[in-house]
């Protein structure tokens, strides 16, 4: 297998990707963040939305009281949090408000950058319609967020677990197509491959594997949202049984995948084996050929990350869902989308 590099990209084009990584690194950190408040249960602690003002925290007492007495018009106040006290309100309301001021950061350091690229003529011709689709999408990502946690605010003090996992997934995939523009400004050769029919096969495997991994990451925000990963903490068993009791109780039938806490975590546990194990054997089968180094090291690192997230997820469910450990575990997950679309970029080149 012979390689030629013919052309490389500009260093303009090497500048706004840095800026895109270090957006997508925000996004990371917001994706964890939105983590730890949920896990924390905090997500509710803010129930009114101010998308332009509001970003300064409560300071006086006065302002405390007024916004502690907003919250004790909520249901989850009401229903769940009847004894907590203003300085209990506080340490729950730091982490929805440092969630919220993270996703302004996050448009505000998308935006001005752009916006000097663009007027300074450095983005290249094709480039600028899809960066403003980014900052569109990630508009609407807030409004989705906020769409999700009004959810927690009318009766049941407890997000729907189907917006929640639209939140979710709906920003690692945002976060993809960033990392995937980016990699490709970075990476902006020209390749000219000899014919193999090997490279065409992981070519097509590589994405049936990443709508698998999306799909698992998805089931995760269902075990998220309905607090699954609370039941049934043994492994591999549940309940002594390797098909627990209650798997499919709900009628009619498609409701247990959605909102039976049972069918949620075992198929969360059959989809991310399956794919755990699927990505193993595709790293195994990576050996057998001569990839250039770069991508070699992309089917290492993916296995590398399977290792890792199975025994995070395991651990993570073993101890009862410690916010350190599920947090983690969500970090994982996202590392491992990373680790999987790099090597789908890397295959994309040769």
């Amino acid at each position: 297998m012979s390689i030629k590099n013919l052309s490389f990209g500009s260093g303009d084009d090497r500048l706004i990707a840095h800026w895109l990584l270090l957006c997508a690194l925000l996004i990371f950190a917001m994706v964890i963040l939105g983590g730890v408040t949920r896990l924390t249960g905090s997500g509710l602690s803010m129930v009114n939305w101010h998308p332009i003002h509001g970003s300064i925290p409560p300071i006086s007492s006065e302002e405390w009281e007024e916004e502690f007495s907003n919250y004790r018009k909520s249901p989850e106040f009401n229903k769940k949090n009847q004894q907590m006290t203003v300085d209990g309100f506080k340490q729950i309301f730091y982490f929805e408000y440092s969630h919220r001021m993270l996703g302004r950061f996050i448009g505000l350091a998308f935006l001005l950058p752009f916006l000097y690229f663009y007027f300074t003529r450095k983005i290249k011709p094709g480039l600028s319609p899809r960066l403003m689709v980014m900052f569109l999408l990630g508009g609407l990502q807030g409004l989705l967020g906020w769409y999700m946690v009004k959810s927690g605010l009318v009766d049941n003090p407890q997000v729907s677990q189907y917006r929640l996992t639209a939140h979710l997934i709906s920003a690692i995939l945002i976060y993809g197509f960033i990392l995937w523009t980016a990699f490709g400004l970075l990476n902006s050769q020209a390749y000219v491959a000899r014919s193999y029919s090997a490279f065409a096969g992981f070519r097509r495997a590589v994405h049936y594997l990443m709508l698998l991994l999306v799909i698992t990451i998805l089931s995760g925000g269902f075990v998220a949202g309905l607090k699954a990963g609370k039941i049934f903490n043994t492994f591999p068993l549940m309940d002594g049984s390797w098909v627990p009791p209650g798997l499919f109780a709900l009628s009619p039938l498609h409701l247990n995948f959605f909102e039976n806490m049972v069918t949620v975590q075992f198929d969360h546990r059959l989809l991310a084996i399956s794919s755990g194990m699927l990505l193993l054997v595709y790293w195994l089968f990576s050996r057998r050929f001569s990839f250039d180094r770069s991508t070699s090291s992309s089917f290492t690192l993916v296995a590398v990350m399977v290792l890792v997230q199975l025994t995070l997820g395991i651990s993570t469910l073993l101890l009862h869902v410690p916010v350190w450990l599920g947090a983690t575990h969500q970090a994982g997950a996202l590392l491992l989308f990373t680790a999987l679309l790099f090597n789908m970029h890397k295959l994309t080149r040769v």
